[in-house]
């Protein structure tokens, strides 16, 4: 049986990783977090309040349970927050990967890390493994070398490199830029909604496949996991209104400029998924196909 300990597993993909390895019988799961569990109602796991920037506590956690995979979906994923509060996001992003490399070197331990399409400049998209780095936020310069001490320093390491993450939660914490949508929508909220900006929105069910799979497989290296959908952020609002029924004249479409946000967004992303597809098995829903099962998922939940 192997044992996969996942650091944030209150935030989005560390529910969904909580939810689909507690139905896996030849997984024991160590969910982890800095605050209290929110998923109290799986009890195939074992929980244990985890902070990431704290040296002495990952020792001690990772010691005790002696893991063969970490999936580290601990993370300060806020843009606008990582640009005001960088102390902060460097602790968790940066220095918390030197504590979990350290650890896992002493255990020879495989570890996965979440890392994300805001490390390039989004001046052409359709990036592969390959393409060079270029971050044009602090969020991004803070995972980006997150990335470098993890290939420097483990032994046993892999990235998985994912673009704007949507979905739904049983315990309906995390929001994202669906459920943000359709919650101002449903109130009925004016919103103005960037469309001069293009990426692969990625079902969170996606990406916690590939991380399991990863896992699973011990696959090592780069990856990168999103949808197959290039799509604007305005695209994906209306698709979004379109497929839950709401009025969709809310939308206001708007310049990144005139919207003024704290820290600056890359404008074309999206990656080529080739390498996953053929190493991981990896093949996404369409983006019409994830949010009909997030829907899916609110008719069950309510």
């Amino acid at each position: 049986m192997q044992t996969i300990l996942v650091t944030g597993s209150n935030g989005l993909l560390g529910q969904k990783l909580v939810c689909q390895l507690s139905e896996r019988q030849d997984i024991k799961l160590i969910a982890t977090s800095k605050s209290v569990n929110k998923l109290t109602d799986i009890n195939n796991i074992t929980f244990e309040l985890l902070d990431i920037t704290n040296k002495t506590e990952i020792e001690y956690i990772v010691k005790r349970y002696k893991p063969d995979t970490i999936i580290n979906a601990a993370a300060i994923t806020n843009v606008n927050f990582c640009e005001e509060n960088k102390p902060e996001c460097w602790q968790v992003n940066v220095e918390a990967l030197k504590y979990l490399t350290q650890v896992s070197n002493e255990l020879n331990i495989h570890l996965i890390h979440i890392s994300t399409d805001f490390i390039f400049d989004g001046l052409t998209g359709n990036y592969s493994e390959d393409d060079v780095p270029n971050p044009v936020s602090y969020y991004g310069l803070s995972k980006l070398e997150g990335e470098k001490i993890v290939q420097s320093n483990a032994n046993k390491w892999t990235i998985i490199r994912t673009v704007l993450v949507y979905g739904l939660t049983q315990s309906r914490s995390r929001s994202n830029i669906v459920l943000w949508v359709k919650q101002s929508l449903e109130n009925n909220k004016q919103i103005n909604v960037v469309n001069d900006q293009f990426r692969t929105p990625t079902l969170v069910e996606d990406l916690s496949w590939a991380c399991i799979n990863a896992a699973i497989k011990e696959k090592e290296g780069i990856y990168h996991v999103s949808g197959k959908d290039f799509l604007s952020i305005y695209d994906i609002a209306n698709t979004t209104a379109d497929l839950f029924d709401l009025d969709k004249s809310l939308i206001s479409p708007i310049s990144s400029i005139s919207l003024n946000q704290k820290a600056k967004r890359p404008p074309r992303t999206g990656f080529n998924i080739n390498k996953a597809i053929n190493e991981l098995d990896y093949h996404p829903h369409s983006f019409i196909e994830g949010l009909q099962i997030v829907k899916e998922q609110f008719m069950i939940m309510s």
